[in-house]
């Protein structure tokens, strides 16, 4: 008996490589892909353009296998009805309104009702107001958004995007935010590339890390963070005696740092689970009031640089 397609996983990257000449874009990945919001970050140069253009079926692996819902692209085209990809360059035809791009692209993919499909499309990206106007007029945002139309007016499951952020500003940055997390809550799986770390950080639920080609780390940028035993963690605690905390603490753990600042003290530790542990018998033992507690390094821009650096 076949498996259902509900529990196929939408993109299974197994052992995959590829290159341009003597150029090693990616370098033996596998790794899978599913239903919500994933994160694929890395440097320049690191590979994941190449990787998103695998993942769509724009380009065939030279080692290993891309499968989309269980099949290789290539083999069954019927794939790519559940498929979108936006790419990080514009490569949009100037003298078409955005209707007509949207409209193209939906009479291509075999949409039926194509009129009712552009419409639901152009209003998601706010530009139902504009969509009779010539794409070449447009800001770099609203090319964003066009592509972006047109890659969801055939309803996809599985949405690839490259940079999608670029040129938009905060307020549309938020609305595209919360239209990919609307899509990742209906089931869709969308896999996106951007340098905008702290946007990652607040829409993907997991993250894949590209470094010189190869896949360095998964995982969310918290349970990153907690592999990397190595570096230390930092941690800023504000009390009502910093200074008695700080004499507390160094007895009560093996910590690698305490400094006692305006502003809190801030202590330096491998094991944050144990100075979570001991925060609150210290304060309770010397009758301190604890305000606040903040993590310095667990953002994922921190993550991030580190694993480039290491």
């Amino acid at each position: 008996m076949s498996e259902p397609a509900a529990t196929i996983m939408p993109l299974v990257f197994d052992h995959v490589s590829q290159w341009y000449g003597d150029v090693v874009a990616v370098n033996d990945i596998s790794c899978t892909v599913g239903a919500g919001i994933t994160g694929l970050l890395g440097p320049n140069g690191a590979g994941k353009s190449t990787l998103l253009q695998l993942a769509a079926g724009l380009l065939t692996p030279a080692n290993g296998r891309v499968l989309v819902y269980g099949e290789v692209p290539a083999q069954r085209p019927s794939i790519y009805a559940r498929v979108a990809l936006v790419p990080e360059r514009e490569a949009l035809p100037g003298m078409l309104t955005a209707r007509a791009f949207v409209t193209a692209r939906a009479t291509m993919l075999g949409v039926r009702d194509i009129r009712t499909a552009v419409n639901r499309a152009l209003a998601l990206v706010e530009l139902d107001t504009v969509a009779d106007r010539r794409v070449d007029g447009f800001s770099k945002g609203m090319r964003q958004r066009a592509k972006l139309a047109a890659a969801l007016v055939h309803e996809p499951t599985l949405v690839l995007l490259d940079e999608p952020f670029n040129g938009l500003d905060p307020r549309q940055r938020v609305h595209m935010m919360r239209l990919l997390e609307a899509r990742a809550a209906a089931g869709t799986a969308v896999l996106l590339s951007s340098h905008i770390l702290e946007e990652i950080e607040g829409v993907a639920s997991r993250i894949l890390v590209m470094l010189a080609g190869r896949l360095a780390a998964t995982g969310d940028y918290r349970t990153l963070r907690r592999l990397m035993t190595d570096r230390p963690h930092t941690v800023r605690v504000r009390t009502s005696d910093d200074r008695t905390l700080a004499a507390a603490l160094v007895q009560r753990l093996d910590v690698l740092g305490v400094e006692v600042a305006k502003d809190g003290v801030f202590v330096r530790t491998t094991d944050y689970a144990a100075l979570a542990r001991a925060l609150a018998p210290a304060a309770q033992q010397h009758a301190l009031t604890v305000y606040e507690i903040e993590a310095q390094d667990e953002s994922l821009e921190h993550v991030f640089a580190y694993l480039v650096e290491r």
